[in-house]
């Protein structure tokens, strides 16, 4: 998902003239569009589904990062401890 600035920097008055045209730009390019004011960005509008999937993927990799950092502490169990701990059969 990588930013169009030709397309995804837009100044908050177009924003206040159209906001529909934003939210279907965003709903459709499932890229997030940064609002500036004067020259500066001020926020970023992007859709629930693509914001909903980017935070599941951020969750995901901290769960492998924080699997990785248990396993260079030789924190780690065997299958059969696991299912034990969980009791399953």
């Amino acid at each position: 998902m990588s930013t169009k600035f030709s397309e995804d920097v837009i100044p908050l008055t177009d924003l206040k003239a159209n906001p529909g045209r934003i939210v279907k730009h965003v709903t459709d390019a499932h890229r997030p569009v940064l609002l500036t004011s004067r020259g500066r960005g001020v926020a970023v509008v992007q859709a629930v589904k693509d914001y909903e999937a980017a935070e599941e993927e951020r969750a995901f990799m901290r769960a492998v990062v924080a699997g990785l950092a248990d396993l260079d502490a030789g924190r780690e169990l065997s299958f059969a401890d696991a299912k034990a701990r969980l009791g399953l059969k």
